[in-house]
């Protein structure tokens, strides 16, 4: 159990505040009666609830227990932080092979110190030593030592946490809704296939969403494109680059006048109209 002069290690008060089982029942109890400890651990609660409040409820996929073994070897933690972060039980001291020296308790007094007298004074008789001036001994102060560990440990946990926020976020779904749809059917000569979609976002602005299944192997570049469906009109949208492309519609534009969805195979001419070689084509259905 702790002394009065020694506190629960870094390691463990983070752990604490993550709402980890870990710590031996003499750091629970000291932890319970001590404000300096019951402090850290509820300031590091903090962050982690602040950092858990900056996003959308992450939807957490639990690590492998080689990244937990990376994150400790990274800050240091020793095997009590491993064998927790494994979820295992966490017991006896830290691992001496990566505790700081200030965290050994202070060392036992050898056979040939000086004790101390009733006064308060280091007497040299009990060693046979002549009498002589004798010294004050002031008391140690507490071996608290510092906590630069406490910074790593509190980014470590925002960015635990962070990480959580970040990977929900990436899987919130698409908010647009989809307007009109088409299948892409190939064009004589090609072979390719695809699909289209007309979303509008939030806010009321559209897009057309294009995926073809594959890459057509073509001679110049690919241009989307919507025509009337006498193909009397059309209007060009931007170029295809690679497979799949998203295209802002302009405002007003009438689907139901250019429901035709067209991906063209364009020279490098520098003649902006259609080059009459149509890839795929299809038409949207609202």
């Amino acid at each position: 159990m702790p002394s009065d002069d020694l506190h629960v290690d870094d390691e463990t008060l983070a752990l604490l505040a993550l709402g980890e089982r870990v710590g031996t029942p003499g750091d629970l109890d000291h932890v319970a009666s001590c404000p300096q400890c019951a402090d850290e651990v509820q300031a590091l609660h903090g962050v982690a609830d602040l950092a858990r409040e900056s996003g959308p409820e992450p939807h957490l996929v639990a690590p492998g227990p080689q990244v937990w073994d990376r994150v400790a070897a990274e800050l240091g933690l020793g095997e009590r932080a491993h064998a927790a972060a494994r979820g295992g039980p966490v017991t006896g001291a830290p691992d001496a092979a990566t505790s700081d020296p200030d965290d050994d308790p202070l060392p036992a007094a050898r056979d040939d110190t000086f004790p101390p007298s009733p006064g308060g004074q280091v007497d040299g008789s009990s060693r046979g030593e002549p009498d002589g001036p004798s010294a004050t001994v002031t008391p140690l102060a507490s071996r608290r030592r510092a906590r630069p560990a406490r910074i790593a440990i509190a980014a470590a946990v925002g960015l635990v946490v962070g990480g959580a926020g970040a990977t929900a976020y990436l899987e919130r779904p698409d908010p647009s809704t989809v307007l009109a749809s088409a299948v892409l059917e190939p064009l004589p000569g090609w072979s390719e296939t695809g699909t289209a979609q007309v979303r509008t976002a939030p806010d009321g602005t559209r897009s057309l969403v294009v995926d073809l299944d594959e890459a057509p192997q073509g001679e110049g570049f690919l241009e989307v494109w919507l025509l009337r469906p006498d193909v009397s009109g059309l209007v060009s949208l931007g170029t295809l680059d690679g497979t799949s492309g998203t295209f802002a519609l302009p405002p007003g534009l009438d689907l139901a006048e250019y429901p035709v969805v067209d991906v063209s195979d364009e020279p490098l001419d520098g003649e902006p109209a259609h080059s009459g070689v149509s890839v795929v084509r299809g038409a949207l259905d609202a």
